[in-house]
């Protein structure tokens, strides 16, 4: 049979859509200076609601409201404007327009965390697709996505934005993303580039890190989507690495990225990143966004007094002006602004569904019985939430709750705690409501506190109603990282409504079945064991509420996995010790609209020791691991087998699965290596392949195909500066979980293998105390 997975192929480069270096060339050495300058630099932005001064260069409301920048047009050589929007979860534009009757909305989608849940690339490409098609169909040229930094801390603002803890799963996911986005004639712009793993101080953060764990695991997700996806846009993101600004990084854009990974498209930076104009155009850093007039002033300035070659303006030049031959402006492209925004609905359902991730499942609780009669607790379980906030975010038609979605279901809500949450909730909105857009991110409105219930009626409601649900919801988002008190940890009104929900309900001999809404990481160990069952729904997107009646009905049987580790308690996280790291407010300066920028620094002391990788290596037991997820039936797994005993150039590996229950269903396979010793010393285990079932009903069995490679048994020797697989026994790990191992096989290298020299650079500046076996 054809792979599930081939692990990535090192040598595998695909040429982007706007490889039109000719034509740019020609275009190129008919401009003027200014003209070229103006092309690096955009044309500044428009915030709703803030009174941005004179920073910026000109508008993007002019084109397509709500998008984020846009390029500069050179109408007498017939280059036109072109639109960059948010995000990641969807396109985010302006819903309604000024004098317009029409609506402009767009599908928010399932967030990535929930996506990648799925380990299914083949259906994330289809939900590219259509994020794409909606791109497109709204007159945008490039979405500001993937993103996918790695979940280095449970309580990183943006996390929900990325896709795992992984850097092979990050960059399959975010891979298969880009091709469904680009099939459409669009581009995307992968973010952030690189080591952005936290919201804290992030325009002035310096990241402290060693060359392995930077190259294994903050750098090795973008290679991969680079590789196999070729996109036509890379973000540069706002911090330092090792004391360097990564806008303004020559080994970090052009040396690694460029010359060792072969890529061909342009790099422009976050909006408002670094410092240093001249110095982003030298590093490879061709587009500065939004743009302002300084930057275009410090450039001209610089090729006229010698600072900058005017070579190295041309190629930044040139590299634009090739993405924007492809792009749909240029090619006239007569957009709709009617995407099937139904059509796109349905798979969102379906995509969220995949995601969900049984994680409790007492006795059988679930799937819950047609027709019941249920009653809902929590105020999210009537106010879903669809994505996180900021440039993350989607201004979509609506959200479907759980209580809505349920009642979709044929499910009958109890009517008085549906009249009571709405009333509380109205209120409660009603005397906080939401900012404009950039104030909103910078100063999020809190969400209601839980509503007190009181017990006699918590009592009244276990006799009237069949079970209970509660939801329990989080959100984060750009410029804050989350807190562990009332945030990782559940505040005491959420403790006290579980407790007396489960005592009321238990006592009656009912279930109490709770639904986290939430894009990142909890704590769940304190509180699971008063409950018969858990629903990890994630932020599912608009359909959120019908994705999670499919699986607690039983209309689709949960398949998903964790793609990130969830641990006891937040002091288990080796990052929680250095998390988000050092200020010095003493070395305070004022930023763009009056923010102020303090100084930074984090040491990442856990090296490669990240997620699963530390968890597994160094017996610290989580609450669920990564990779773990329950279903409504089960699967056996049997017949593994290698191809050969020893690798030569590849060794194939299989095993069956068979579903030995009473349900149809679907499993994730995942496939780990245990390296051994070697010289540098590894993790216990590491994922190198994955692959998801076919639907299989009852006694059906499957079998699924991995190709391991010399590359993917390597690890990042510093002292060699260079990938090697070392000589020795490997030992394949075929499971349901990182710590539920079916079926183990070995094989053998017999002698180290150099699989690919890189150039000695991005070294720390100061040693590093790094965790170690």
């Amino acid at each position: 049979m054809k792979p599930l997975l081939v692990p990535f192929l090192s040598l595998l480069v695909i040429t982007p859509a706007f490889a039109q270096t000719g034509k740019a060339k020609a275009l190129i050495s008919k401009m003027t200076l200014e003209e070229k300058v103006n092309l690096v630099v955009g044309m500044g932005m428009n915030m709703p609601g803030l009174n941005t001064g004179a920073p910026v260069v000109g508008q993007t409301m002019d084109k397509v409201p709500g998008a984020a920048g846009t390029t500069y047009s050179i109408a007498r050589l017939g280059l036109p404007n072109t639109v960059l929007a948010d995000g990641p979860a969807g396109l985010r534009i302006e819903p309604r327009r000024k004098d317009d009757p029409n609506t402009y909305y767009a599908t928010a989608w399932p967030v990535a965390t929930l996506l990648a849940s799925t380990w299914d690339t083949a259906l994330v490409k289809q939900v590219g697709a259509a994020m794409g098609n909606e791109v497109k169909e709204y007159g945008v040229d490039i979405l500001l996505a993937p993103a996918l930094n790695i979940h280095r801390n449970p309580l990183g603002g943006r996390n929900f934005e990325y896709y795992s803890e992984d850097p092979l799963i990050s960059g399959k996911f975010a891979a298969a993303m880009v091709n469904g986005i680009e099939s459409n004639g669009v581009g995307t712009s992968v973010k952030h580039f690189a080591a952005n793993n936290q919201e804290t101080n992030r325009n002035t953060i310096n990241t402290i890190v060693s060359e392995r764990a930077l190259r294994e695991i903050y750098l090795k997700g973008f290679e991969i989507t680079v590789r196999e996806s070729q996109p036509w846009t890379v973000m540069s993101s706002y911090n330092y690495i090792n004391g360097t600004y990564t806008s303004e990084s020559y080994d970090l854009l052009t040396t690694i990225l460029r010359k060792e990974w072969g890529f061909r498209g342009l790099v422009m930076t976050d909006w408002f990143g670094g410092k240093d104009a001249v110095a982003q155009m030298k590093a490879g850093n061709d587009l500065l966004m939004p743009g302002t007039p300084a930057q275009k002033k410090d450039i001209i300035d610089a090729v006229n007094n010698g600072a900058l070659d005017i070579q190295v303006l041309n190629e930044n030049a040139e590299r634009i002006v090739s993405y924007i031959l492809a792009s749909p402006a240029y090619k006239k492209y007569a957009f709709s602004n009617k995407p099937n925004l139904a059509a796109h609905a349905t798979l969102v359902r379906t995509a969220a569904a995949e995601g969900m991730i049984l994680l409790k499942n007492l006795d059988k609780t679930l799937p819950l019985k047609n027709n019941m009669k249920l009653a809902a607790f929590g105020n999210t379980s009537y106010n879903f939430i669809a994505g996180g906030t900021g440039s993350g975010d989607v201004n979509e038609a609506y959200t479907i709750s759980l209580v809505q979605g349920l009642s979709n279901a044929g499910y009958s809500l109890d009517e008085e705690m549906k009249k009571a949450y709405q009333q509380y909730l109205d209120v409660y909105n009603a005397n906080n409501p939401k900012k404009e857009f950039f104030k909103e991110i910078m100063n999020p409105t809190p969400s209601a506190p839980e509503m007190d219930i009181k017990k006699e009626i918590l009592e009244r409601k276990a006799t009237e109603t069949e079970a209970a649900l509660i939801t329990i919801g989080r959100n984060a988002g750009e410029f804050h990282d989350r807190k562990k008190e009332n945030d990782f940890y559940l505040s005491d009104p959420e403790k006290q409504l579980i407790r007396d929900v489960a005592v009321a309900y238990h006592a009656k001999g009912k279930k109490v079945i709770v639904i986290v809404n939430a894009g990142g990481v909890i704590e769940m160990a304190s509180w699971r064991d008063e409950v018969d069952a858990i629903l990890l729904a994630g932020q599912g997107g608009q359909e959120a509420g019908n994705a999670v009646a499919d699986i607690l009905s039983g209309k689709i049987n949960p398949s998903g996995k964790l793609a990130t580790t969830f641990p006891l308690k937040y002091d288990d996280d080796p990052t929680s010790r250095n998390f988000p790291g050092k200020e010095f407010p003493e070395k305070a300066t004022m930023g763009s609209f009056g923010m102020k920028l303090i100084p930074g620094e984090v040491t990442y002391e856990e090296g490669i020791y990240v997620g699963y990788r530390y968890y597994n290596t160094f017996n610290v037991k989580p609450a669920y691991e990564f990779g773990y997820g329950l279903s409504y039936t089960n699967f056996t797994y049997s017949n593994i087998s290698l191809s050969g005993k020893s690798l030569d150039k590849k060794i194939k590996a299989s095993v069956t699965i068979a579903n030995t229950g009473k349900v149809a269903g679907k499993e994730v396979v995942q496939l780990y290596i245990t390296a051994p010793a070697g010289k540098l010393g590894n993790p216990a285990i590491e994922l190198k392949g994955f692959g998801k079932t076919r639907l299989l009903r009852p006694g059906q069995s499957q079998k699924i195909e991995f190709a391991i490679t010399a590359d993917d048994l390597a690890s990042f020797s510093t002292e060699a500066t260079a990938w090697i697989a070392d000589a020795g026994i490997y030992t394949v790990k075929i499971g349901s979980s990182s710590a539920d191992i079916k079926q183990t096989a070995t094989f053998s290298l017999s002698k180290d293998i150099v699989t690919q020299k890189c150039n000695k650079v991005l070294a720390p500046q100061v040693e590093i105390t790094e965790l170690k076996q």
